[in-house]
């Protein structure tokens, strides 16, 4: 890849991370507002509903690809799009934001440790070292450079569930290289159509016994995860999947932490400390090492 396009897809994986970190902002903040899984069957129908203008005729054109690959494509669709979301909005339920980052820091060394076992790609040094720095960057931030909230940590249910979410989003990340060769809005409104059916059953359940506060703030809410973290996020994840690899595109998971933090600031009016300053600056250090080491030559 040519180095300008290597650097534009670094550029767009860090506006995903951006749009993320909104997207655990709003889903941690709506929790009592909406269920979570009728959150995320809200999300995929209105992404959906927001791409088919856009995606039909794309998925018309590869009917007989979609046909052929069909099992690969639902498979893609469940785990990256169905559980993935449905585990992480269930498990913000129950523990906080700070944990849930925690967790998430691990997914680039899953991503990496799931890409060999499955396809025997083995990392780079460069990965293995940006990976260890970065993650010790989210440890910095969470326990807010304090061992002894360190020493304190336990988990919970809701951690286990951000964790299976976490198993899910790597094995995403690294079966997309399985992705049949299909236009990017065709994949992305079949996957998302797939997770809203996978939502559907749980939503109905889940709405028998809770209902759903229809307030401004959580129907801008709703509004925003259906377009920024959905339609935009996954076309431009998924397309920086396929140009430079699961590994290095999970590399730059763990900048979600130092946006989460900047947006509390910015959003909710939180404080930002020299601990924070200390653990974004080993997070972007260690995506650098990363990026600028493992990088085409």
């Amino acid at each position: 890849m040519h180095q300008r396009s290597h650097y534009n897809v670094y550029l767009k994986l860090g506006l995903v991370m951006l749009l993320w970190s909104g997207n655990s902002i709003v889903a941690r903040a709506l929790h009592e507002a909406v269920p979570p899984f009728t959150l995320a069957l809200l999300r995929w129908t209105g992404a959906a509903t927001i791409l088919l203008p856009i995606a039909w005729r794309a998925v018309a054109a590869d009917r007989i690809a979609i046909g052929r690959h069909w099992r690969v494509i639902l498979l893609l669709g469940v785990v990256g799009v169905g559980s993935f979301n449905a585990f992480m909005y269930s498990g913000l339920q129950y523990t906080t934001a700070a944990n849930s980052l925690l967790v998430q820091a691990a997914i680039p060394a899953q991503v990496l440790l799931l890409n060999y076992l499955l396809f025997r790609t083995a990392p780079l040094p460069a990965q293995i070292i940006g990976c260890i720095i970065a993650a010790a960057g989210v440890l910095v931030i969470v326990f807010r450079a304090d061992p002894a909230a360190l020493a304190s940590f336990s988990f919970n249910r809701g951690d286990l569930l951000v964790l299976c979410g976490v198993v899910a989003w790597s094995l995403y990340t690294v079966l997309l290289r399985l992705r049949p060769a299909i236009q990017g809005a065709s994949f992305l409104l079949v996957t998302f159509l797939i997770g809203a059916l996978v939502m559907a059953p749980f939503a109905i359940h889940e709405l028998q016994s809770r209902d759903i506060a229809i307030t401004p703030t959580s129907l801008a809410g709703i509004g925003y995860v259906m377009i920024f973290p959905s339609v935009v996020s996954y076309f431009l994840y998924n397309d920086a999947v396929q140009k430079i690899g699961a590994g290095n595109a999970g590399q730059v998971i763990n900048l979600q932490p130092l946006f989460g933090a900047l947006l509390a600031a910015l959003i909710l009016g939180e404080s930002l400390h020299p601990y924070h300053m200390a653990g974004m600056a080993m997070i972007l250090l260690g995506i650098a090492t990363s990026f600028l080491w493992a990088r085409p030559r």
